[in-house]
């Protein structure tokens, strides 16, 4: 598994507008309404059912919300850049600029797993963050991500 399958160009935004963690979930579920094709609600509920868990928001301005969803038969990633940091309830109350959302099947353990920890260890990379908080353009941003990904596993 690398980021570039988990990760299509069309799944990386930079969100300008965004005041608060409903807010984002709620961008976050739009975005992947268009890339996984389920109704934005259904995607929107299961965040909040996960975030009711413990927050996702890892550390170092980096959120990972993350959902299973029993209609999908792969793992899809979406990836946001925000403008304006938001409170994420994260365990060192640093406000999110980084947000890297998962959603896999129901019925799949060890993939979606996996997919966590790569993406947990691609962003756990403070010069990696640096980049991507230093670039605007979704194109630049996604290759960032793929091209550390790859080269961090050659």
């Amino acid at each position: 598994m690398d980021l570039s399958s988990l990760l299509k160009p069309r799944a990386v935004k930079v969100l300008t507008d965004v005041t608060s963690k409903k807010r984002l979930m709620q961008s976050i579920s739009a975005l992947a309404h268009d890339l996984i094709e389920l109704p934005e609600g259904q995607i929107f509920d299961a965040l909040q059912e996960r975030e009711s868990l413990g927050p996702t928001g890892v550390g170092h301005g980096v959120a990972l919300p993350h959902a299973r969803l029993p209609e999908l038969t792969e793992v899809h990633g979406a990836f946001f850049r925000l403008e304006k940091p938001v409170d994420f309830d994260a365990a060192d109350k640093q406000p999110v600029d980084l947000v890297f959302a998962l959603f896999a099947p129901a019925d799949t353990g060890v993939d979606h797993l996996k997919a966590l920890a790569l993406v947990s260890r691609t962003l756990r990379d403070a010069g990696l963050r640096a980049k991507l908080r230093a670039n605007s353009d979704a194109a630049t941003l996604h290759t960032l991500l793929t091209e550390y990904a790859t080269s961090k596993a050659a």
